[in-house]
């Protein structure tokens, strides 16, 4: 699989100006990855809704139905709670119920029920909507990511080799077939020849990035560049969605929420020697402890708001050191309308891509982002959790939604699900085929969350180990054809 695999990826977030954001930048936050999960939900086990699935296969994507790609979700998934109708046990990915949640994150869940919304002891069973806690893809008290699951497996059995400090520079043709790659290592420019084909895996930025700096994408955007076209795609790069996130933040007095004061940091010492002995206690958060799907409007047909509770007060995704105690609360828009690009900066893949989401530029998500932060609002205010004595940091009595827009416009940002830039689909238009086959070029495939025809309802972290799966699976099938 052929992605920006090292020790230290050469992609950082650029931005572009986005007046979607009020004339604010794009993606700030530089160094994260690639199109999974933020660090804060990295280990939250979500597959999204039964509805998305039946939706990418009536748009096309042929065998892509809930039914079909169930299989794959509990065939790749070890849960400690067993294999039942809609779950699986044996698979590499571990996942696990939370053990030591804050009594605070189960004061955000009763407090969500005090409003009628029901408690769902599980998101990827028979409903997704509802509260309660997130499973968590965990082992040992560590998280158990895709590469303890799937690379270092792979590695330790001889079958993969993996090349640290390795920049992927170009994907290599003879006419329309990818025979390879060029990598710069070093200094040192060298080809990797591929005997039967080319799978990219660089995610929802670097792999359009790729595939234009190869010559495969918006053939008037590539000759800007001086790129040989070799395939016109119009849609490599452009039908970006993410799930834009508004954060309230809670400031409280007591012991309950983490804080970094000097109480604080001595409670995470003393955590830190219990993790370290024992791989117990609250380390093993996975920070966003609490949440769930509801729906803005009673006319949605399923959960278009999802929630993350976090038993400790957020400012700009962490960077900022807060050391008050309190909590936040994060609901995003789960199927965003408004749609942004990736384009490149220069032809060389050392120069980030160019990335506009343009977040909220599509009125009808600021209207559900809107109802979302009220009712994040209204159960941050309701018992038991108003019991703490919460102080909103920001919005703090405003009512006018005019107001309200513009504090959520200010303060809303990605929570790194990025997806579609190298969609799926039948239809001339796609990028690649049901398959996972690039159109029009033989031998080349991608497996990520690019190909996404429209964002999960849900984090993006499973749904993307799940497409790796199947894209495993149709390669061996062809090739061995």
């Amino acid at each position: 699989m052929m992605g920006q695999i090292g020790k230290k990826s050469n992609y950082r977030y650029e931005t572009v100006p986005q007046p979607g954001l009020n004339g604010r930048r794009g993606y700030q936050p530089r160094g994260r990855g690639l199109g999974g999960s933020s660090a804060i939900n990295a280990m939250i086990y979500i597959r999204g809704n039964k509805w998305d699935y039946d939706n990418w296969a009536a748009l096309g994507c042929d065998g892509w139905a809930y039914d079909d790609v169930l299989p794959w979700f509990k065939r790749n998934e070890n849960n400690e709670r067993g294999a039942d109708e809609f779950h699986g046990s044996g698979g590499p990915l571990n996942v696990v119920d939370q053990k030591w949640p804050n009594p605070g994150s189960l004061d955000w869940i009763a407090a969500a029920e005090s409003l009628q919304l029901r408690r769902n002891p599980d998101f990827n069973g028979a409903q997704q909507e509802g509260v309660g806690l997130y499973q968590a893809t965990q082992k040992g008290g560590e998280r158990w990511s895709a590469s303890r699951a799937y690379v270092e497996p792979a590695l330790k059995s001889g079958r993969l080799e993996v090349k640290t400090g390795t920049r992927v520079e170009r994907i290599l043709f003879e006419g329309k077939r990818a025979v390879g790659v060029e990598v710069k290592r070093g200094f040192r420019t060298e080809t990797i020849r591929a005997r039967r084909a080319v799978i990219l895996a660089a995610g929802a930025f670097n792999t359009p990035q790729l595939l234009m700096v190869s010559g495969i994408g918006p053939a008037a955007h590539l000759k800007q560049h001086g790129v040989d076209v070799v395939l016109d795609r119009a849609e490599v790069g452009g039908g970006l969605q993410d799930h834009i996130d508004y954060v309230a933040g809670y400031e409280t007095g007591g012991d309950i929420f983490h804080g970094m004061g000097l109480k604080g940091q001595w409670r995470g010492f003393k955590a830190l020697l219990e993790w370290r002995k024992h791989r117990s206690g609250w380390l093993t958060s996975p920070l966003a402890e609490a949440g769930g799907f509801a729906k803005s409007r009673p006319d949605v047909a399923v959960p278009d708001l999802q929630f993350h509770f976090v038993p400790a007060v957020l400012e700009d995704h962490g960077r900022t050191k807060v050391r008050i105690n309190g909590f936040s609360c994060h609901v995003c828009v789960l199927r965003p309308e408004s749609r942004g690009t990736v384009r490149l900066q220069s032809p060389r893949m050392k120069d980030a891509p160019l990335i506009d989401p343009q977040f909220l530029s599509d009125e009808r998500d600021v209207a559900t982002l809107l109802a979302g932060a009220k009712l994040v609002r209204r159960i941050c205010e309701a018992p038991p959790l108003c019991g703490h004595g919460g102080r909103e940091r920001a919005g703090k009595g405003v009512e006018n939604d005019a107001t309200f827009i513009d504090i959520i416009r200010s303060k809303a940002d990605t929570v790194y699900h990025p997806v579609g830039t190298a969609r799926m689909g039948r239809d001339d238009a796609a990028v690649v085929d049901p398959r996972l086959k690039v159109r029009g070029i033989e031998g080349l495939y991608i497996a990520d969350a690019s190909i996404m025809p429209r964002l999960i309802s849900g984090n993006t972290n499973a749904p993307t180990q799940m497409i790796g799966e199947r894209a495993a699976e149709f390669v061996m099938a062809d090739l061995a054809n």
